[in-house]
């Protein structure tokens, strides 16, 4: 597999991400459903701790990663949902030193929602990665 990172502007890269990337190549695509801060058992942890919950949602997603033979490095589409921007902005940090780490530049978009699934839960992340 072979990524190209497409950027006509370059202050998303500044940010972490990349406006386009294309994908060549023989490839295996995982799309990921929505991962939170939920603990293996199914329940909700973390309330009211933005940057928890972001640890424990990626957490969340490199363990499906994982299970499909992929990591961090492969993800190529990030959607953040969050029930709050400002604060979460606030975090961000913790989900980008995870991204610098594997030296993966997804591209991404964050959206501001009014609430997710489980009321207590306050960013879920959407995943698409590509071997």
């Amino acid at each position: 597999m072979e990524r190209t990172a497409i950027n006509p502007v370059t202050w998303s890269v500044e940010m972490g991400f990349n406006q386009g990337e294309v994908v060549s190549g023989e490839t295996r695509t995982l799309y990921i459903s929505g991962q939170t801060a939920m603990s293996a058992e199914g329940k909700p942890e973390h309330a009211g701790d933005m940057a928890a919950q972001l640890a424990l949602s990626i957490d969340n997603l490199e363990a499906v990663l994982a299970e499909a033979g992929m990591s961090l490095a492969n993800l190529v589409r990030l959607n953040v949902y969050t029930t709050d921007v400002d604060l979460l902005f606030q975090h961000y940090g913790v989900l980008a030193a995870r991204l610098g780490a594997a030296r993966v530049a997804p591209t991404t978009t964050m959206l501001g929602v009014t609430r997710l699934a489980i009321p207590t839960l306050m960013v879920e992340l959407e995943g698409t990665a590509v071997a």
